[in-house]
């Protein structure tokens, strides 16, 4: 293997490390930290491509986190840029467990912790928000996927639709949006034509 790919996974395995302790919550909070980190400050990815890369992750069984660290590993450096990622992410996550595990029945009944938690789960709900927007911006980019958006909400909240099937109604949609939509070189051709008979 060259060196600046054993470079590129130490950076994979270590930006994943570093993201892995601060996900309280779940896989979805570390998506703005994931964001900021793989595409703000290393340019490895597209804004387009990550959230590509969390579609994929929730549609697939296992944990968010997991799954999408895999997922971004891969698309940054193959199979072994898949692995330093989900490794890194999965390492802290394990060694903070086991160690919250032994010292959980010492300190379950302390007002401090009872506090903490408190003011971990608000600070987990605006980061949640936050994912939210910034998916919004870059996922909606049309009023046809707009549309999209409010019907799967609907079926979400109102008719308890599993997300796995929502997720297969979501891809055969943009699929039948695609093919009903004329594309960038059709619409050229037309606005061509219309030029041509003024």
């Amino acid at each position: 293997m060259k060196a600046n790919n054993k470079h590129l996974l130490l950076q994979l395995f270590w930006t994943f490390m570093k993201i892995s302790p601060v996900t309280f919550g779940g896989g979805f909070v570390m998506m703005p930290l994931m964001k900021k980190e793989v595409v703000d400050k290393k340019k490895w990815i597209q804004d387009k491509e990550i959230i590509d890369s969390f579609a994929l992750a929730q549609s697939a069984p296992g944990s968010v986190a997991v799954n999408s660290a895999a997922f971004v590993g891969y698309r940054i450096s193959g199979v072994k840029g898949a692995l330093a990622a989900t490794i890194g992410m999965m390492i802290p996550t394990f060694l903070i467990v086991i160690i919250l595990s032994l010292l959980f029945l010492t300190v379950r009944n302390s007002d401090y912790v009872e506090a903490a938690f408190k003011g971990i789960r608000p600070a987990v709900v605006a980061l949640i928000v936050y994912a939210a927007i910034t998916t919004v911006r870059s996922s909606i980019p049309d009023k046809s996927t707009l549309a999209l958006m409010i019907i799967a909400v609907i079926l979400l909240i109102f008719f308890h639709m599993h997300p796995v099937l929502l997720i297969a109604v979501g891809i055969l949609s943009g699929i039948a949006i695609k093919k009903m939509k004329p594309s960038k070189k059709e619409r050229s051709a037309c606005r061509r034509k219309v030029e041509e008979g003024r």
